[in-house]
């Protein structure tokens, strides 16, 4: 990743407290096209909180959010739409008794000139999509909870990119998926970055970050660890990063890192 190039996301020292506890303290984090960028930590550490609040989910205290180099508001998850973020919770949130079109379009139904729902262009179009994303995915007039792991996951992800999504966030994605539709989300994810889409990954499963991801940024306590290139670092550091706070020499240091 040059960095010449203008990062998709710059999140500068955000901040944002409940009932007076920082629950994210001066956080910098960036994005640029085509890339992936883990973020760790332990449960608290802030890095759900800090990407809710670019999802729209919260609204930060202070600090400056740039997409494409431009300082932006984002104040609820129809704001971060517009500016082509779209996230996929861990639960994925599918209709499960429709089919794969009628989620692709939900609340966005394309209707014909008589005002009725428009089923043969909806459908042509996630066959469009799907073919473009999971080639392999033949399953369209089945309803979605008779779909495996993986394949929901495709259903999940072409929605979001449907509606020209440019920044993906994604919490969890494998969770509770066996090795095959492992495998599956992680060829997807491939073809989203091939497609210059940035995606932040928000992930217990360190070695799903190392296979995935470009970047990881460390959290705990609120603040930034470090960053590093997942060919820089190893698991074990990453893991002294998360469990210490400790910065190891293929890393940059945040606020939050500790000397020694």
């Amino acid at each position: 990743m040059t960095e010449q190039r203008t990062p998709l996301v710059e999140m500068k020292d955000i901040s944002i407290a409940f009932g007076g506890i920082h629950a994210v303290d001066q956080a910098s984090i960036d994005l640029y096209p085509g890339e992936v960028v883990a973020l760790l930590g332990h449960n608290g550490a802030g890095k759900s909180t800090l990407i809710k609040i670019l999802a729209g989910a919260y609204k930060r205290d202070s600090g400056e959010i740039l997409i494409n180099g431009e300082t932006v508001e984002i104040r609820n998850p129809r704001d971060a739409k517009q500016y082509g973020i779209e996230t996929i919770y861990q639960t994925l949130a599918v209709a499960d008794n429709v089919d794969a079109a009628a989620n692709l379009y939900l609340g966005r139904e394309l209707r014909t000139a008589w005002g009725t729902l428009d089923d043969v262009a909806m459908e042509a179009k996630a066959r469009e999509v799907m073919g473009r994303l999971n080639p392999n995915f033949r399953r369209f007039k089945e309803p979605v909870k008779a779909l495996s792991g993986g394949q929901r996951q495709s259903v999940a992800i072409a929605r979001a990119i449907l509606f020209d999504a440019r920044i993906l966030i994604m919490d969890e994605p494998t969770a509770a998926l066996g090795p095959q539709e492992t495998a599956q989300v992680g060829e997807l994810i491939k073809q989203l970055k091939a497609e210059g889409i940035g995606i932040f990954l928000i992930s217990h499963d360190i070695h799903d970050v190392f296979d995935l991801a470009d970047r990881v940024f460390v959290m705990k306590n609120g603040q930034v660890v470090g960053q590093a290139r997942t060919t820089d670092v190893t698991k074990d550091e990453v893991l002294g990063m998360i469990i210490m706070g400790k910065c190891p020499p293929g890393a940059t240091p945040g606020p939050g890192a500790i000397a020694g």
